[in-house]
């Protein structure tokens, strides 16, 4: 995967496709391969760019305070950089929260918005489940906060019936984490974000999807979502969790690959 400059760090991405372009923004993690099993189907109808956040994977590791603002704009400097004036927009969670920013911030930059699996601002649960993940990051390290968080990323069902998968996925979070410092400023990051004021002003077409069994950003943030955005539609599949995107690529991607189509007439 090459890597592009944004002017303070250097954000490894790769572009797939032929067509209008299609950012899919990946969450926490912020690794682009997070998006593995929607790229070889979107890639057919649109030029798909993926990326690494600054503090992640084989981006710059930053040593600075990070906010989904600051997220948001490199995202867009990302952009710019590639010569992409206007792109579809899909973010997964934290991506969701990227993507709601710049639909508010820079709306001329997104033609239609894929919000999956995300929230418009904390709130008690939200704020209680990352302070627990985080003091577990700060006090045991990042293996033992990869098996933790896994255990909420994945749905209990399948990790009872995927040992062997499980365990792979759980060595690859577990194998080469991000700085413990930069993990630590972006759940900061992610635990101050709050848009719930301003989701009126987002006017691009935009589907909210979630699964029913989702541990991290359960269904009622995406309700909140859909009902704060004028024409937004909600998709709720019955289950898959907060990974559902990896593990059932077959009931995610249609909605998802429809509802893009439709938004760039094709």
């Amino acid at each position: 995967m090459p890597k592009i400059s944004i002017g303070d760090a250097d954000i490894q991405y790769e572009k797939t496709g032929d067509g209008p372009p299609l950012m899919l923004v990946p969450g926490l993690g912020g690794m682009g391969s997070f998006w593995a099993k929607q790229v070889a189907e979107l890639s057919r109808h649109f030029t798909v760019v993926i990326h690494d956040h600054r503090g992640t994977g084989q981006s710059t590791h930053s040593r600075i305070k990070y906010s989904v603002d600051q997220m948001a704009a490199d995202v867009v400097k990302l952009m710019d950089a590639l010569k992409i004036d206007r792109a579809h927009f899909a973010g997964h969670s934290t991506g969701g929260a990227i993507g709601q920013t710049i639909a508010q911030d820079h709306p001329a930059r997104i033609a239609s918005l894929v919000l999956s699996a995300t929230w418009a601002g904390r709130d008690a649960y939200f704020a209680r489940a990352f302070a627990l993940r985080k003091s577990i990051l700060e006090t045991q390290g990042p293996g033992p906060y990869a098996r933790a968080s896994n255990l909420m990323l994945y749905p209990p069902y399948w990790t009872a019936t995927h040992a062997k998968e499980y365990e792979v996925a759980e060595a690859a979070a577990a194998a080469a984490p991000p700085p413990t410092d930069i993990a630590l400023s972006r759940i900061d990051a992610i635990v101050a974000f709050d848009r719930r004021a301003r989701l009126g002003e987002i006017k691009a077409p935009t589907l909210v999807i979630v699964a029913r069994d989702d541990m991290v950003t359960p269904l009622h943030q995406s309700e909140e979502l859909a009902q704060k955005i004028a024409g937004a539609r909600l998709v709720v599949l019955e289950r898959g969790g907060h990974f559902v995107p990896v593990i059932h690529p077959e009931t995610y991607n249609p909605p998802v690959a429809e509802f893009l189509r439709k938004a760039a007439g094709r």
